[in-house]
């Protein structure tokens, strides 16, 4: 994927962009801080995660106004985590454009499996293809929704 390109037509002025350096761990830790998902999170932990994720920026006229973070493998695995677009700039194609991004990524083709969570957005989701899960008898997980406010660390057990 290009490092930055514009969005669709209908959007002047937005862009998208994989290139970590334009990534703004402030403006990101400042959405997901508020977020119903990461309520609270620390900035050193957003940090963290968007140095080893592959993430996808929205821009307008150059500030960062939406995310997208991937955890992937890049070759079998990923999954989708603190998709975001400010609400000043909701209903302009942002996410959408996004998540085409996210679909053409070159490093993201051929993966066998993508995941995400979500409370409110499935239809947007599901115009990129993410349906209810196949087999969720399979899946199992460690849910600790509360780790930021509690102020502590996952827990082994």
């Amino acid at each position: 994927m290009d490092a930055s390109k514009p969005v669709a037509q209908d959007s002047p002025g937005y862009t998208v962009s994989s290139d970590p350096a334009r990534i703004d761990a402030k403006a990101a830790h400042a959405f997901l801080s508020r977020s119903y998902w990461a309520q609270s999170i620390p900035y050193e932990t957003v940090e963290r995660a968007l140095s080893n994720s592959l993430c996808i920026g929205a821009f307008h006229e150059g500030t960062q106004v939406g995310l997208a973070r991937l955890v992937t493998d890049r070759a079998t695995f990923a999954y989708l985590a603190d998709v975001y677009v400010l609400e000043e700039h909701r209903g302009r194609g942002v996410s959408k454009m996004m998540m085409q991004a996210m679909r053409d990524h070159p490093e993201l083709q051929g993966l066998r499996r993508m995941l995400l969570a979500t409370r409110d957005a499935h239809g947007l989701y599901a115009q990129f293809g993410f349906k209810p899960l196949m087999a969720p008898d399979r899946m199992m997980e460690i849910n600790q929704p509360d780790i930021y406010t509690r102020g502590g660390r996952a827990s082994a057990g």
